[in-house]
């Protein structure tokens, strides 16, 4: 199937793209989800099945059948499988964020709790996309992922700025080392890693990549002191 097959629908970008520059923007569209528990249902399967599975193997009477209902019901809620993939990307980044700024809110009072939690909440979103998703989505949907991985960098450097700031006060991160460079290393190595060509090059999930990558900064950037405690 070709990517011109595909009528995308800009509103879902331009969203993203508010939400990048100006998180509380009011120009950013409610959540739908929140008030129409069919929507919420139809994108919690698609979600399972598209990032297990990938876009272009999931067809609309795929989840139709997952779903126990009918075609029309489900084009009732979205008008085309890309509507729903837009859905998904944007429900998916929102959790992601909320749960990651809930976790990170608490370094200052529990370094190394944090980072087990920020740790085991960015392993546990990681570990639900497959390699064939990530591909279709670089393939089939070329402005989507291009959205998705400056999202997906916002709020890695959002999360773990906050973390590595409050470690190095805690005595845990190196002082020689200037946050911002830790970020952009770890930002780097996900960006150079964590796409379709590298991770099918070095046989990786998006999981086992991005846990790699934090092994690798994370014994880098602790002190003496730090890999004590930890």
């Amino acid at each position: 199937m070709q990517r011109g097959n595909y009528a995308y629908s800009y509103s879902f970008l331009r969203a993203m793209s508010s939400a990048i520059s100006d998180p509380s923007s009011s120009s950013a569209p409610a959540d739908p989800l929140a008030v129409n528990p069919a929507k919420a249902r139809i994108v919690a399967a698609a979600r399972v099945h598209f990032f297990t599975h990938g876009f272009r193997n999931v067809t609309m009477d795929c989840l139709a059948e997952e779903l126990g209902m009918s075609k029309k019901t489900l084009y009732a809620h979205f008008t085309s499988k890309t509507e729903i993939l837009e859905a998904v990307l944007y429900d998916q980044c929102a959790r992601v964020q909320a749960d990651l700024d809930q976790v990170s809110r608490g370094c200052a009072d529990d370094f190394t709790g944090c980072l087990q939690q920020l740790l085991a909440c960015a392993q546990r979103y990681t570990g639900e996309i497959q390699p064939p998703f990530i591909r279709d989505m670089a393939r089939e949907a070329p402005e989507m992922f291009a959205i998705i991985t400056r999202r997906r960098r916002e709020i890695l450097e959002q999360s773990f700025g906050r973390l590595f700031n409050e470690g190095r006060r805690a005595g845990f991160i190196r002082q020689d080392l200037p946050v911002k460079l830790i970020l952009e290393i770890l930002l780097g190595a996900v960006e150079a890693v964590v796409n379709p060509v590298k991770m099918n090059e070095l046989d990786l999930t998006p999981k086992t990549g991005f846990s790699s990558i934090i092994s690798v900064v994370l014994r880098g950037i602790v002190t003496e002191e730090g890999r004590a405690k930890l």
